[in-house]
This record gives C-alpha cells, sequence and structure tokens, in this order.
C-alpha cells in the first residue's frame, strides 16, 4: 500500500512540483494545502502518513504548523523545507518535532528523507 503524503505550500507551482516527484517515486498525495492552517485541518480529516510543509506560508507558517500537527498528534511524521536555509530556523524545526529539514529547490533529499522514515 502506498504512504499517503499531506503537501502544504502557498505556491500551486511547488506542489505540483512535489506532488510530481512523490508520485513518480511510489507516495500518493491524499491533500494539498496553500496555508498552515488548512494542512493541521487537513491532517485531522486525513490523517496522512506524512506531512510535507514550506516553513513560509500565510495565515499560519509551518513551523506553527508543525507544533498543532504534533499538538494533535504527538507520533506525526513532518517534514519541513524551505528556501530559507537559515540555521536557527532549521535547529527549531528539528527541536519543535520535525523529522527533517529540507533547503528547496533541491528536492533531491526528500525522497531519500522519506524513505528513511519508513523503514
Amino acid at each position: 500500500m502506498l504512504k499517503t503524503i499531506l503537501v502544504a505550500d502557498d505556491s500551486m507551482f511547488m506542489r505540483n512540483l512535489l506532488k510530481n516527484l512523490l508520485t513518480d517515486n511510489g507516495y500518493q498525495v491524499v491533500a494539498e494545502a496553500s496555508d498552515g492552517s488548512s494542512a493541521v485541518s487537513l491532517y485531522k480529516e486525513k490523517a496522512p502518513d506524512i506531512v510535507i510543509l514550506d516553513l513560509t506560508m500565510s495565515i499560519m507558517n509551518g513551523l506553527d504548523a508543525l507544533k498543532n500537527i504534533l499538538k494533535f498528534d504527538p507520533r506525526a511524521k513532518v517534514i519541513i523545507y524551505s528556501a530559507m536555509g537559515q540555521k536557527r530556523l532549521i535547529i527549531d524545526a528539528i527541536e519543535i518535532g520535525a523529522k527533517d529539514f529540507i533547503i528547496k529547490p533541491y528536492f533531491n533529499e526528500l525522497i531519500p528523507s522519506l524513505n528513511k522514515l519508513f523503514r
């Protein structure tokens, strides 16, 4: 059975790019969100195996969405990504509970990171 994924990014282009990458590598995107608040709601509704969150989104950013998802489900598997390679944000995301932090657009690290989570 395919692992299910929720992708959250305010850019439709990035969501489509990720969706294609994920489906080409045997994952099933079950939901897409354009902001952090929607990502939290969709996580509660769809219960995906993993969430991939952009750090910078409107309404609720990726770190706040991560906190809310983990509050709802402490075992949630969440990967944060961002174009900003700021060390402090990476540390914050990991300390809050993200399983990994990917610098976009270098998504060549994403599939190995996902595969590690499901071994």
